[in-house]
């Protein structure tokens, strides 16, 4: 939860009616950004509370309570077989709606039919098949897919790192804002120095050709942009996998370059496994389950791993063993 900012009323249904007044998600989209939710979480919210408003027949969300939001919920695990993992996030739409946004904190939402959780076991590549599947791509993309592989990032972690972020003196790369909102360490290969400082060299150069032509600046998080006036200029604020080509900011209205859309690099490892030949059903997020499990087999403590990788409780972690061909599964076939 954020606290610190003035309480947002919503707006009655005769406000909404008012061509002279702000659309009603509009007023929510402003309360999300006064608290400083990533870009991707408020059209994610916004999404669901659309969802959730036309699920109701356009009722106005003051008008209605626990029990409509009770329904939804239900609707999307009974009827629309949904994810746990989907259904949470349309829950924490609305309790942000109702308990940030309208001030009206739900009550108990006991009657709810939960998503089940079913456990999968994650796609994991031999280290030869995470290779062929590396030379498969070129240019950025295989120095991103090697990050994925070598450090453990998440697809949006590698794509949002920043120039600072990178510690060739001591071989680390510091993930900030990870998953939960964490910032945490982990290892920045050796093998990918030289590869990485080429790039960044040229990375230099294109901001340089846009400050030149009176461009240059880069999103900044929270509130840095208003506590260093020129950070979103400098350098060491760049993201390491700039865009092909600038774009405006839904924010600031200030035309500047993003980092690289995640779909690129999604499409571009997909062609790859397909070009290495591979029947697995591989995804970027395969690299760093591989990264996981490798270390585990290589013997490193699975606490290690854990700190690696960001995970909040080891049980997340565990999940790696399940895949090792190692003594803990202890189990080899009879025909072997």
């Amino acid at each position: 939860m954020r606290h610190g900012f003035p309480p947002l009323t919503a707006m009655s249904v005769a406000e909404l009616a008012d061509p002279h007044k702000p659309k009603f998600l509009e007023e929510v989209r402003r309360a999300l950004r006064l608290r400083h939710y990533s870009i991707r979480t408020e059209g994610s919210y916004l999404d669901w509370i659309k969802r959730f408003i036309l699920f109701h027949g356009k009722r106005h969300p003051n008008d209605m309570g626990e029990a409509e939001v009770s329904a939804f919920l239900t609707y999307l695990a009974a009827d629309r077989n949904v994810s746990a993992s989907t259904q949470n996030q349309a829950l924490n739409a609305l309790v942000f709606l109702y308990q940030q946004f309208l001030q009206r904190p739900l009550g108990f939402l006991g009657d709810v039919v939960r998503a089940r959780k079913s456990p999968k076991i994650p796609v994991v590549l031999t280290k030869a098949e995470a290779q062929a599947v590396i030379a498969q791509l070129s240019g950025s993309y295989r120095l991103m897919a090697n990050l994925l592989y070598g450090s453990g990032l998440r697809l949006m972690e590698c794509l949002r790192l920043r120039v600072k972020d990178l510690d060739f003196g001591y071989s680390q790369i510091t993930v900030r804002d990870g998953k939960g909102g964490k910032d945490r360490k982990t290892m920045l290969p050796e093998s990918l120095h030289e590869h990485l400082q080429r790039h960044l060299q040229k990375v230099k150069i294109l901001h340089q050709e846009d400050l030149e032509e009176g461009f240059g600046t880069v999103y900044l998080p929270h509130a840095l942009e208003r506590k260093y006036a020129n950070a979103h200029r400098d350098w060491i604020w760049q993201y390491v996998f700039p865009a092909a080509q600038r774009s405006l900011d839904p924010r600031s209205q200030r035309v500047q370059r993003h980092h690289v859309n995640e779909k690129s690099l999604q499409l571009a490892v997909q062609k790859a496994v397909r070009a290495a030949g591979l029947a697995k059903a591989a995804s970027c997020h395969s690299f760093r389950h591989s990264f996981a499990t490798h270390l585990l087999e290589a013997g490193y403590d699975i606490r290690t791993v854990q700190e690696l990788l960001g995970h909040k409780d080891v049980s997340t972690t565990m999940i790696y063993t399940h895949v090792l061909n190692k003594p803990g599964l202890g189990v080899r076939s009879p025909i072997d």
